[in-house]
């Protein structure tokens, strides 16, 4: 077992860098709205850090000390390691909204009101608005009652109630119902602006409500829980039918965080836990405000508050071969959104609906939008009387839903589905459509890609897809699906070689160690040495001892880790040839891609796979290498960029602290590639 003071933790890392977040939204030079967004991510990431991570957390807080020695992800000390992250966390977010956001607003004569009483001249449209809207969805409890079951993450408010002499009462909850209305409520006065949360409207129309009782205080709270689905990997029976029952189950699991209002009274507190069984729960006091994640939906939106307009670069076939897939034939096609357009991909399974020649169809799906427009176009090739096989991964966390309502769409429509695999989640992003041609040979179109195909995140999330018509990978895809079809764990027996995909549970591990390897030898005969990773997440031992190995070999790496990372950087002994980056900034780095020196001869890869246990060992993930050398130097070049950062990008220490890099070159790599791809707009053969 490794050394576990080799590794930061896991869920250290992943603080540390929505950490990285809530920096971003402190930067004056992002416009405001943009930082408010930034706000928004942070608190909509520490929410499900509490449903899928503290759980967890939790459960080897009450493991005994000696147990707790022989985990190497973990230390006695993390519980209270990552509360205390958060707690300084969050109070930087009130700092940042009290001195930041709340004064930047007040200059547009915009009045957020934040912990302050709600002025005269407003109060009558607030009492309007309480009773002709809000009214309709507010339910009381008392606790001493009627039980009382929180839901997850809603927002409630505790009405703490005293008789004449002063000794406690009882204690009524009422919802927020900012699940029915929007969070904030705008109204102008005057050529002022004010912008109130409902909370505080709900908070003012308390009185009225309760007339003939004695108030005492009024407090806010939330409860977070576990999001885990309670599947058996061995299940056998009808696993989308039991998944939609788990599904209608989860915001009913385990109590993971009580967040309330600090000032709240102990009485009130413990009448609160009792009453709504939060005793194993994290208690965490917090500001009057929770569920921030509203921030995003801020009802006031001025132009000079955004980002810039950046239009997609567009692709049109040459006008002498319209067709889309006759390009690919000649060529391989990358496209990087959200630079460039996304509609070349739509068309990919567009022209496929309507191409006679068009035999089959395959594809896997993660995580698609909620009115797919690839879905549709698979569909309708079904009923245009095209073989169409998807398999649907019914696992992808808080997707599951949104998987099953397709799934069954589909399969109404004829076409094959193919569901989960029990104890591997499905995570490769490809497609592969079986052409058969006038001479009756047949060829084939593939889509590979690094993300989800999905057109709503494309338009935020930096990933890489290549359209290719490449025979090698098209076969190798084949079998893939082929082994698919199965719905089972890779067996001893299935004999199935990939010599230029990297699939995992196949080749991809013992591949990528081959890879490191090469580049260890490389710098031991004392020649140039180099690895760039650009990952989501960097987590998988073996992996990271061998970066180590590298690095202690001479071999120069550079890595672009937006996540979590397990990497020591600058560690002596081990690291001190590996520096770690990350890119916080416009959109959401997503794409991975892998770059090995090789002596002059690069090998890029790009694929699904972060470096992380689940991806190497529990799932199916595809990644390929990129044979243009046209299309490898733009990435290259794109890398570069990303390197070479000094605005965006920060470098992580051997503290887990993202430490600005210094501002020498003044290189925004997210407008760099932009204008890179626009000046080398797609030049496809005549």
């Amino acid at each position: 077992m490794a050394n576990k003071k080799l590794f930061f933790n896991r869920d250290l890392s992943w603080l540390s860098f929505n950490n990285r977040v809530l920096i971003e939204a402190a930067k004056e030079e992002v416009p405001l709205l943009e930082r408010m967004k930034f706000m928004a991510i942070y608190s909509s990431n520490l929410d499900e850090f509490y449903r899928v991570r503290m759980p967890v957390i939790m459960a080897l807080k009450k493991i005994k000390e000696k147990q707790i020695l022989d985990l190497p992800h973990f230390g006695k000390s993390l519980y209270k390691k990552a509360s205390s992250m958060i707690h300084k966390q969050q109070e930087y977010f009130g700092q940042l909204i009290s001195q930041k956001i709340i004064p930047k607003l007040a200059e547009e004569n915009v009045t957020l009101l934040y912990n302050q009483t709600i002025p005269a001249l407003i109060r009558t449209a607030i009492a309007d608005f309480f009773y002709n809207q809000l009214a309709a969805y507010i339910e009381i409890k008392y606790l001493k009652e009627q039980p009382f079951f929180p839901e997850n993450n809603r927002l409630y408010l505790a009405v703490y109630f005293q008789t004449v002499s002063g000794t406690a009462s009882d204690i009524a909850v009422l919802n927020i119902p900012s699940n029915y209305t929007d969070r904030f409520f705008a109204v102008s006065q005057h050529d002022q602006q004010y912008v109130v949360f409902i909370d505080d409207i709900v908070k003012e129309m308390i009185p009225f409500i309760f007339k003939a009782k004695q108030i005492a205080g009024i407090y806010s709270f939330k409860v977070t829980r576990d999001a885990e689905l309670e599947l058996d990997d061995e299940y056998q029976g009808d696993i989308a039918q039991e998944i939609e029952k788990q599904i209608q189950k989860r915001d009913f699991g385990l109590a993971t965080r009580l967040l309330y209002q600090a000032d709240m009274p102990t009485y009130c507190l413990e009448m609160l836990v009792h009453a709504a069984q939060l005793k194993h729960a994290n208690l965490m006091p917090g500001g009057n405000y929770h569920n921030l994640k509203d921030f995003s939906d801020f009802p006031i939106q001025l132009d000079k508050w955004r980002y810039p307009v950046k239009q997609p670069i567009c692709y049109s076939p040459p006008a002498n071969r319209p067709s889309l897939f006759s390009v690919i034939e000649e060529e391989d096609l990358l496209i990087n959104t959200p630079y460039q357009s996304y509609d070349t991909v739509l068309r990919f399974f567009n022209e496929a609906v309507i191409d006679e020649q068009v035999a089959e169809i395959y594809t896997t799906i993660y995580r698609v939008a909620n009115d797919s427009r690839i879905l549709h176009a698979l569909i309708s090739a079904a009923r245009n009387g095209k073989r169409v096989t998807v398999f649907v991964e019914l696992k992808a966390r808080f997707d599951e839903e949104n998987n099953l309502k397709w799934a069954k769409k589909m399969e109404v429509s004829g076409i094959r589905i193919i569901y989960s695999i029990p104890k591997l989640k499905v995570h490769a992003k490809v497609a592969l459509v079986k052409k058969k041609e006038t001479t009756g040979d047949v060829s084939y179109r593939t889509l590979l890609a690094t993300g989800n195909l999905n057109e709503n995140t494309a338009r935020f999330y930096t990933d890489h897809i290549l359209l290719t018509a490449n025979r090698s990978f098209a076969e190798e895809l084949v079998d893939l699906f082929g082994f698919l079809t199965k719905r089972k764990m890779k067996e001893e027996n299935d004999h199935i070689s990939f010599q230029h995909l990297l699939v995992a549970q196949f080749n991809l591990l013992p591949q990528l160690l081959v890879l490191i390897d090469k580049e260890i030898e490389n710098a031991h005969q004392g020649l140039p040495a180099s690895i760039v990773l650009k990952l989501n997440n960097l987590e998988e031992e073996t992996l990271i001892l061998k970066l180590y190995e590298a690095s202690r070999a001479g071999v120069s790496i550079k890595l672009i880790i937006r996540g979590i990372c397990r990497l020591k950087p600058m560690m002596e002994g081990y690291s001190e040839n590996i520096v770690v980056y990350r890119i916080i900034d416009r959109y959401l780095e997503h794409g991975r891609i892998y770059l090995f020196h090789n002596n002059g001869d690069p090998k890029v890869y790009l694929g699904s796979a972060d470096w992380m246990d689940r991806n190497i060992y529990r799932r199916i993930e595809v990644c390929f290498p990129i044979y243009v050398d046209k299309l490898k130097q733009q990435l290259i070049e794109i890398v570069r960029l990303q390197l070479n950062d000094d605005l965006a990008a920060v470098q992580l220490d051997k503290k887990l602290n993202n430490i600005p890099k210094e501002k020498v070159m003044n290189i925004r790599s997210q407008e760099a590639i932009y204008m890179l791809l626009k000046e080398n707009a797609y030049h496809p053969i005549d």
